[in-house]
């Protein structure tokens, strides 16, 4: 069974850094896609960053320039470093991948929160 596990959320402070982790366990075989979705209390949940088998990258407009999406591939792993954050990241972060079939996964999400 495929299971995504988070880590790395917390308490920080307006234009501090931090990175999220997201093991992928659980033989996911072909992984279409790998990211990280946010949702504050009252929002929908939303896009933060995806990056594709292909390496091909995209982005939150509100994220641009501030987070990068990585991966290593032989650990199925997924982070997301997060620099410059805002009172207005806060949120939870979610892990989601798309694999095979278009079959897709989440972590259980991990709370950020930007506050001084």
């Amino acid at each position: 069974q495929v299971q995504l596990v988070e880590s790395g959320g917390g308490l920080v402070q307006p234009g501090g850094s931090l990175r999220l982790s997201c093991v992928v366990s659980g033989s996911p075989g072909n992984i279409i896609s790998m990211g990280w979705y946010r949702q504050a209390p009252g929002n929908q949940r939303e896009l933060v960053a995806v990056v594709s088998g292909s390496g091909t990258t995209k982005y939150a407009e509100s994220v641009k320039g501030r987070f990068t999406i990585s991966t290593d591939s032989p650990r199925n792993t997924v982070y997301l470093h997060m620099n410059s954050l805002k009172p207005e990241d806060t949120a939870v972060y979610y892990c989601n991948i798309v694999r095979e079939w278009f079959v897709e996964h989440w972590g259980q999400g991990t709370q950020v929160t930007v506050s001084s």
